[in-house]
């Protein structure tokens, strides 16, 4: 569960954890990496940064894996590397721990079994392994070389991790920055075998040369490339049958025990005669018992009278039911399928075809591996189970960010919660959502600001005021007259509805709720600024209205239903489809045009909107502002951006 584990603590509470050997479940997701990694490419509607997280998780590489041949194991120390241009240049191995040779180099020598021990208690996140102090111990057994036949020493470190690949590496320390260091505190030699390809010298007394290159004091191997050596020295191994390419993958199998309470229990009986035992499908779902005792010592599935006895479905025998249940994980895996088939009698139904895979999934960057992966994985389970038909079960992904106090993510375990409650006693539930909304796009975090929220409250007191002034001062409201508007008219209402076109591409298609928030808060300034009193003004302003509350609905729904009733209508704004912007009104008869001279603005111009190319760049030239700047030097190069800018290079 080292994924569940952060900073060498509980990714949920903190609490510190520790290791210990105890059997388990897993599932195996390692069948499925290749596909999972695959069709990443496919999920052009997730952040690139989620895609790149799983990609790394997944961490599929290219190597070669050999033999090391061990006296005292009576079997070879297998090795895994990416880098087998190196291998001439080996001058130890590095085992876990745990690995079966340490054990048996500490059966007779303290000093090793004291170092097993204290590895034992040490943190081992990746983060931990990357900082901590690199410390090892000579175990006194050597390994054979592949090709050399020389004798090579073996240590035990704390950086090298059972979990990972087969527990022991190659250490080449001229060339990898962690085994140079390692080496140098043991005093252990170096060989470098890899030189740079232009002829610089590489000097190797102060850090590894890590970069690929040319072979040199490797034998048959000098004068290849990192790259041909690779071929060349995977395929002698194989034709010797001591080792072969393979593709490695950093992913491992989804550890899904937990010993606890709360979670599904997992569906096997233990009996002496028939060994481990599924329950039958008709058995199922096993369900947790009601009267248990939480004491917080050990799971109450282990203390509690029945729940561990049952009956072998082989031989009728008894049989010890498995107490550990399953991650909680493995039931938000699927749980978004199950939503769509409710009623369904079996696991999923065909109304989990119909609506799977979900449009549009909101969920946070922390889940970017622990939920997202998983869920990607069940689907696939399901699938091939013909459960469902869908390769993935989202189609969009949105990330949003979390919620800081002072810097901190926001949760009552740190205590730097601020009840929202009070908040929306003191000022309504709109004005929280309104703020929380224009405080940050969705997928960055959202500091948290009193003074925010009071901002976010006196713009939608702005807009009550704005609505409740033109209702006062407008009895009826007259029909528009497009074909009689003056300039400042059809501006006002040419922004009206670019805010719209601008607020429906922000929340239907970039879900960016701050910058739609943005734009309606400038229209409202706008609007109000717009003194006209005219049959058509008065017709503008409540189209203008109308068309605020209407997109920012969604997001201040309480305050918009009083304001749409307000404006004069009777029935409930929620139901109102989503308006759509009226194109007569975004048509424009000028154009202003920045003009620049050297890419520095220096006038703007009024142009039709029908000009050419070629009537812009004279408009350009002859402005009288423009001119100043040019001041007589010629003129070498004239940039039309058509209906945007003029850049004039002097």
């Amino acid at each position: 569960a080292n994924e569940q584990v952060i900073d060498g603590g509980c990714w949920r509470c903190g609490t510190h954890v520790e290791r210990k050997e105890i059997s388990q479940w897993f599932l195996k997701i390692t069948a499925y990496a290749d596909e999972l990694l695959q069709a990443l490419d496919g999920l052009d509607g997730w952040p690139e940064q989620v895609r790149t997280m799983q990609t790394n998780w997944i961490g599929r590489s290219e190597g070669v894996e050999m033999d090391f041949q061990v006296a005292e194991m009576g079997e070879p120390l297998r090795i895994y590397t990416t880098r087998p241009d190196t291998l001439m240049g080996v001058t130890y191995l590095a085992v876990a721990a745990e690995h079966p040779l340490a054990l048996k180099a500490a059966h007779n020598n303290p000093k090793i079994a004291t170092f097993i021990e204290e590895c034992k208690v040490m943190e081992t996140s990746e983060a931990a392994m990357e900082t901590m102090e690199k410390r090892g111990v000579d175990s006194g057994i050597q390994a054979t070389h592949p090709i050399t036949g020389e004798q090579v020493p073996v240590w035990i470190a704390n950086f090298v991790l059972m979990g990972y690949g087969t527990g022991a590496v190659m250490a080449v320390p001229a060339h990898d920055q962690r085994d140079f260091e390692f080496a140098h505190k043991y005093g252990i030699p170096l060989k470098q075998v890899i030189f740079a390809k232009d002829g610089s010298p590489d000097d190797i007394n102060d850090h590894a040369f890590t970069d690929k290159g040319i072979l040199n004091n490797s034998g048959e191997f000098d004068g290849l490339t990192s790259q041909d050596a690779f071929s060349a020295i995977a395929k002698k191994l194989e034709s010797e049958n001591k080792g072969q390419r393979k593709t490695n993958f950093r992913l491992r199998d989804w550890g899904v025990s937990r010993q606890r309470y709360w979670g599904a229990p997992i569906p096997v009986i233990y009996c002496d005669d028939c060994g481990v035992v599924p329950v039958p499908e008709k058995d199922l779902p096993v369900e947790l018992p009601r009267d248990v005792v939480l004491d917080g010592s050990q799971s109450p599935l282990v203390a509690h009278p029945t729940f561990s006895h049952a009956a072998c479905p082989k031989c009728g025998k008894e049989g010890r039911r498995e107490t550990d249940t399953f991650d909680t994980f493995m039931e938000s895996s699927w749980y978004f399928a199950r939503f769509a088939s409710p009623k369904a009698d079996k696991m999923l139904d065909e109304n989990a075809n119909y609506w799977l895979p979900v449009d549009q999934y909101i969920g946070g960057i922390e889940h970017a591996i622990l939920h997202l992966l998983y869920s990607r994985f069940f689907n696939k389970l399901l699938r091939d189970e013909g459960l469902l038909v869908n390769d993935e079960p989202f189609k969009k992904l949105l990330t949003q960010g979390m919620v800081l106090k002072d810097g901190s993510k926001m949760s009552k375990s740190k205590g730097n919660t601020v009840d929202p409650q009070a908040l929306i006693d003191e000022y309504g539930a709109d004005t929280v959502r309104l703020f929380i909304m224009f405080a940050a796009p969705p997928e960055q975090s959202l500091e948290w600001s009193d003074s925010g929220v009071e901002g976010a409250f006196r713009f939608l007191r702005r807009l009550w005021k704005q609505v409740h002034l033109h209702v006062t001062h407008s009895q009826a409201i007259p029909a528009l007259d497009k074909q009689s508007l003056d300039s400042d008219q059809k501006s006002i209402r040419r922004q009206v509805h670019q805010t719209l076109d601008k607020v429906t591409d922000d929340l239907g298609r970039r879900y960016t709720f701050n910058t739609a928030i943005a734009a309606n808060m400038e229209l409202l300034n706008s609007v109000s600024k717009f003194s006209d009193t005219s049959d058509n003004a008065l017709a503008i302003r409540q189209e203008a209205l109308e068309l605020i509350v209407l997109m920012l609905a969604p997001i201040v729904p309480h305050i918009c239903q009083h304001l749409w009733q307000g404006l004069g209508h009777p029935g409930s704004v929620i139901t109102e489809k989503w308006p759509v912007s009226d194109p007569s009104a975004l048509q424009q008869d000028e154009l202003e045009i920045v003009v620049q001279v050297n890419g520095k603005l220096r006038s703007k111009i009024l142009v039709s909107a029908s000009a050419s190319r070629e009537t812009i760049e004279a408009a350009a030239l002859n402005d009288e502002h423009t001119l100043r700047f040019i001041d007589n030097k010629p003129v070498k190069k004239i940039i039309v951006v058509p209906h945007k800018l003029v850049n004039i290079v002097v």
